[in-house]
């Protein structure tokens, strides 16, 4: 899977718990999950659960608090496949 695959279903996942319609609009590599998009803490490990499931991977807690804005996420999950 390339970046651009996991970037289309890592927004299908971020999706429903977006506060900033606007921000979500602009989404890019460099969007931040918590002052771009206005997600909150508790809805952060809704989404790492939820990317868990769709990429079929494990996170622990020290990739969990790296999971900050859209590249890192990328790169993480990218990682974590390649493992």
């Amino acid at each position: 899977m390339n970046k651009e695959e996991i970037i289309q279903k890592l927004t299908t996942i971020v999706k429903p718990y977006v506060q900033n319609e606007e921000g979500f609009k602009n989404i890019s590599e460099e969007t931040d999950f918590i002052n771009d998009l206005e997600i909150n803490s508790a809805n952060l490990v809704d989404i790492i659960l939820d990317v868990e499931d769709a990429f079929d991977i494990h996170i622990d807690n020290d990739s969990m608090e790296k999971m900050l804005s859209v590249k890192a996420t990328v790169a993480i999950i990218q990682d974590k496949m390649n493992a």
